[in-house]
């Protein structure tokens, strides 16, 4: 028996024959993009905090390596070793947020990150995948299994999450923790009367955040008025986007960069912009969208509640961060810091977003003769 006919019955054999190739291979051209356009970005912002030109080159190297390990990985697991996947990640996680509030380091404001073994990381990043599938193990128990609180404990858990990153304070973050639960929620069963009430209450959420909390306050009333405030990484993203025109001023020729301080990380999107024009941006809009939309419509034919519920919650949490991050580059609502996925420089976001992707795979994979992976 050689390896990878259909007739392999190995783990690797298995799982080659299963997983979604289209959707992998569109996740890995995503993580390629974001090398080369690290490449592209990194170098202007490094020479300015004093490293070597490639300083953050080298480290996302370290970082995507890892990255594709663990989401090939992950993508392997049975359906029941990603919900203890889940279990144990998400307890982890909620005891490093609870340790940030008391030991984190406060970058503009917000105290976000913890330093472990020399290492910096932000611990609501690996919290935001592991919530979307333990949510969905509660919603679908709940519907399953007659007398199990699920949605009670659901909501417990998002009470206890949100709660967690608003005294960060993470607004954004909570922002999307919250889409993600009442996505589930909603596709759980929830009553039309509670939907309403769920669209008014985040609305009104959203109107306390801009009086609570100072930084939203600042953001938002940028967002309408630029004149009121510094708009100044805003303002030169667009005029990236405007240099660059279709098909941009060619690798290595942006100047925005130089000038940009998040090139690398919130506004990556520019440089791709400036350099290699609207054709390359169309292009990782496209992956995007794909991605997200092949992953749902494999859920079209599919039976188990929990697989629906949690790779419709990680898609959802995936698309939307990618949403938020170009829609802020193009002044399409207030900035917010995050992260693009796969391709933005952060060792957090890629390794976590690695984690959700993998566990889509996983969950999306055709079980057909697998026996009770389920």
């Amino acid at each position: 028996m050689s390896f990878g006919g259909r007739t392999d019955t190995s783990v690797i054999g298995r799982w080659w024959w299963t997983v979604d190739r289209w959707l992998l291979m569109s996740l890995v051209a995503l993580i390629l993009i974001g090398l080369f356009l690290t490449l592209a970005a990194s170098p202007g912002v490094a020479e300015k905090i004093g490293a070597d030109s490639f300083h953050f080159v080298r480290r996302q190297f370290l970082f995507v390596l890892p990255a594709i390990a663990v989401m090939l990985a992950v993508s392997m697991l049975e359906t029941r070793d990603v919900r203890r996947l889940a279990v144990v990640g998400f307890l982890g996680s909620l005891a490093l947020m609870g340790a940030t509030l008391a030991f984190g380091h406060e970058v503009k404001g917000a105290t976000r990150w913890l330093t472990l073994g020399g290492l910096s990381i932000q611990p609501s990043e690996f919290m935001k995948p592991f919530f979307a599938v333990m949510v969905a193990w509660m919603f679908a128990e709940g519907r399953m299994t007659p007398g199990f609180p699920g949605r009670s404990i659901a909501c417990l858990l998002y009470a206890l999450v949100a709660a967690l990153l608003l005294l960060q304070p993470d607004v954004g973050m909570t922002l999307v923790v919250s889409a993600v639960f009442f996505a589930e929620f909603f596709l759980a069963g929830l009553p039309l009367v509670l939907v309403a009430l769920a669209v008014v209450g985040g609305a009104g959420a959203v109107v306390g955040a801009y009086f609570v909390f100072p930084h939203v306050q600042s953001r938002i009333d940028r967002f309408l008025d630029p004149a009121s405030g510094d708009s100044y990484q805003v303002t030169t993203a667009m005029q990236a986007f405007g240099q660059g025109g279709l098909w941009g001023r060619g690798p290595g020729e942006g100047r925005i960069k130089a000038v940009l301080p998040d090139a690398h990380t919130d506004f990556i999107l520019a440089v791709a912009g400036e350099e290699f024009g609207l054709f390359v941006c169309l292009v990782v809009v496209l992956l995007f969208a794909f991605i997200v939309l092949r992953g749902l419509v494999r859920l079209f034919a599919e039976e188990n509640l929990f697989i629906l519920l949690a790779v419709a919650g990680l898609l959802i949490q995936f698309g939307l961060q990618a949403v938020i991050n170009m829609a802020s580059t193009l002044h399409l609502m207030p900035t917010k810091g995050m992260t693009l996925p796969f391709i933005s420089y952060g060792g957090s976001s890629m390794i976590a977003i690695a984690l959700g992707m993998g566990m889509m795979l996983a969950l999306s994979r055709k079980r057909f003769g697998l026996g009770g992976g389920r």
